[in-house]
C-alpha cells in the first residue's frame, strides 16, 4: 500500500506514510516558531509539507499542508484555514517535482523552490486580496506592497509582488532544508519510502 510509481496520486498509504503525516505538521510548528522568535522576514512553515511530499508523494504533501493551516487556524488565528489552499497546492507542486526527479541536488531544489514559491504566490495573492485588502501580515512584503501603492501601481499587483518577495525566498530557502534533511536521513528510513525510481536516486 505504497506510493505506487504508476501512480503518484494513489490513496493508498503505508504506515510510514501515515505516520509522517503528524510529524510533517509538527515539522512546520516547529519552523514557523523558529522564524517568528528570530523576526525573520521568511515563514518557514512548510518544511514538513515539503519534506513530507518528497518522501510520500503530493497527496501525502498536500494532505500535510491542510491538516497544518487547519490545526493553526482552530488553535491560533481562524483565516490561517483558508491558506490550507496554499499549502495544499505546495504540497502537490513539491511531490510532483520530487516524483519526476527535481530534488536531486541542490539546483534541483532551488528550481523547485522557485516553482513552488510561484505556485504559492498565485494562490495566495487572491486570497489576500479578499481577506487583508492585499497584504501578506510579513513587514518585508507588506513594505513592497506600500511602497508600490505610493508609486500608484495597481492593488492586485502590489499584493502579487508582497507574495513574490516572501514566497519565493521562503520556499528556496525551505527546499534547500528539506534536501539537506533527506540526504541526511538513515536509509534504512528511507526505504520505508521508496516506492519509485525518483526517490532511490535521490541518495
Amino acid at each position: 500500500m505504497n506510493w505506487k510509481q504508476n501512480n503518484p496520486w494513489s490513496l493508498k498509504f503505508n504506515t510510514a506514510a501515515l505516520v509522517l503525516i503528524p510529524a510533517g505538521v509538527g515539522i512546520n510548528y516547529i519552523g514557523k516558531l523558529f522564524a517568528g522568535v528570530l523576526k525573520l522576514p521568511l515563514w518557514l512553515d512548510s518544511i514538513g509539507t515539503c519534506l513530507s511530499a518528497c518522501l510520500a508523494g503530493p497527496v501525502v504533501g498536500a494532505i500535510v499542508g491542510i491538516m497544518n493551516n487547519v490545526i493553526y487556524g482552530l488553535t491560533v488565528d481562524p483565516i490561517a484555514t483558508v491558506y490550507a489552499l496554499t499549502n495544499a497546492a505546495l504540497g502537490i507542486t513539491v511531490g510532483c517535482m520530487a516524483y519526476y526527479g527535481s530534488m536531486k541536488k541542490l539546483s534541483g531544489a532551488l528550481l523547485t523552490g522557485i516553482v513552488a514559491g510561484l505556485a504559492a504566490v498565485l494562490v495566495s495573492t487572491p486570497l489576500n486580496m479578499i481577506f487583508w485588502g492585499g497584504t501578506t501580515g510579513n513587514l518585508w512584503g507588506d513594505l513592497v506592497y506600500a511602497g508600490m501603492l505610493s508609486q500608484n501601481y495597481p492593488v492586485w499587483l502590489a499584493s502579487f509582488m508582497d507574495e513574490v518577495v516572501v514566497d519565493i525566498p521562503d520556499k528556496i530557502v525551505v527546499l534547500i532544508l528539506v534536501l539537506s534533511l533527506y540526504k541526511s536521513l538513515p536509509k534504512s528510513l528511507l526505504s520505508l519510502y521508496q516506492t519509485n525510481s525518483v526517490i532511490e536516486s535521490l541518495d
